[in-house]
């Protein structure tokens, strides 16, 4: 019960460390300050863009360090929001550096997600989630020989619930530095979509838009290809045991 109460202390601390950030915003001629909020939709998401954008050329490290501990924020308690922030990174960085940037802050922020839940919430995860906890570690135990093609997948396939992925790994005992890489890997083509989106974010007239069902199927295409290097590995693995 003592470590599950440390959650509450690391998230106070962060939000006390995010809202110091954003009340010390730069002076700005022009600039609408009442803009600086995580958005919750699309207007408020362009609106926020224009405003960092501003501050872009004159305090570009000041950005960096705000948008990047905004992101981080929200993959570490696992907020709903890492589309509209990667969004966002393609409007403010562009697609040549927003695109590495996200890339790099979910494998991140989803290491620090799976960090919490390591010294402070793995017996509650297990306690209200017993059944999905049961069914992972069938599914890792199944793929043991092939763990980080079957670890892509499930970042590839588009459906897959990445908040409690980073939740229940480290109670599937996967090593963290196999999962930063497929959460990195992974998420890639999702970030990268996101981002080129986000490049012309000022055009977007419905985040609808974005993922269209030709694009699902194109991402449900990489998560197959991903997935079958360890289909042969398994099928390998049963045929070895066969001759034997």
């Amino acid at each position: 019960m003592a470590s599950v109460l440390w959650i509450p202390v690391v998230f106070t601390t962060s939000c006390l460390l995010i809202y110091l950030l954003a009340s010390n915003l730069p002076e700005h001629t022009g600039s609408d300050r009442s803009a600086l909020k995580f958005p919750r939709n699309l207007d408020e998401l362009k609106a926020l863009a224009t405003l960092l954008d501003d501050y872009h050329d004159d305090n570009m490290l000041y950005v960096l360090i705000l948008y990047c501990s905004a992101y981080m924020f929200k993959q570490t308690f696992a907020i709903p929001g890492s589309f509209f922030m990667n969004l966002l990174g393609g409007a403010i960085f562009g697609l040549w550096y927003g695109f590495p940037l996200t890339c790099l802050l979910s494998a991140s922020g989803a290491s620090c997600c799976y960090l919490l839940s390591r010294h402070f919430g793995k017996d509650y995860i297990v306690k209200y989630f017993p059944d999905k906890v049961g069914f992972m570690q069938k599914k890792v135990s199944d793929n043991s020989d092939s763990l980080f093609f079957f670890l892509l997948f499930l970042r590839l396939f588009p459906m897959t619930p990445n908040w409690f992925l980073n939740m229940v790994s480290p109670i599937l005992n996967i090593p963290i530095h196999l999962f930063f890489i497929s959460v990195f890997i992974g998420l890639m083509p999702y970030n990268f979509i996101c981002v080129q989106t986000g490049c012309m974010l000022a055009d977007l007239r419905s985040t609808d838009d974005i993922f269209t069902f030709a694009t699902t199927l194109k991402l449900l295409a990489i998560a197959v290809v991903a997935l079958l290097p360890g289909v042969v590995i398994n099928r390998l693995k049963q045929g070895r045991l066969k001759t034997e």
